[in-house]
């Protein structure tokens, strides 16, 4: 793992579209990390690749807040998918909040990303309500949480 440079930014945006693009026909729009302006993401340290060998095989963008830290996207390049990228990156969200002192890993998804929703609860976390999307209307959120284990 290793922090994204500005130079990497056609790469992260490419990695997430690619990710993403099944889900834009089910939503009738691109979900909202594919439309992220990514540049301020990379300048504050919230982007994070996962390389195998010289590719890129995923992504994940971390938030650090003073009480817990947020997951706002994992992608994983579709030719990586399947082989754990996406549990590697979640075990280094749980390292960074551990490392950053906050309690838990907080994040979103849409309601209608079932197969990513089974994952997290099966990763650990828990679903702590469902929101309107206040940028997508129309769209609900699932927010969820998972406490970083202070002994690994």
């Amino acid at each position: 793992m290793r922090l994204a440079r500005l130079d990497d930014l056609a790469a992260v945006v490419a990695l997430t579209a690619n990710a993403y693009a099944p889900y834009t026909p089910i939503f009738g729009g691109p979900p909202v990390p594919v439309t992220e302006d990514y540049i301020p993401r990379i300048e504050r340290g919230e982007v994070w690749l996962l390389e195998e060998g010289a590719d890129l095989g995923g992504l994940i963008v971390l938030e650090r807040h003073p009480d817990h830290a947020m997951i706002f996207s994992v992608a994983v390049a579709p030719a990586f998918q399947g082989r754990r990228l996406g549990i590697a990156l979640l075990d280094f969200a749980d390292e960074q909040a551990r490392s950053w002192g906050a309690p838990e890993v907080r994040l979103y998804t849409n309601s209608r990303m079932e197969r990513n929703i089974a994952l997290y609860l099966a990763y650990g976390y828990r679903e702590t309500g469902r929101r309107a999307n206040p940028y997508r209307p129309g769209w609900t959120l699932v927010d969820m949480v998972k406490p970083v284990d202070r002994a690994a």
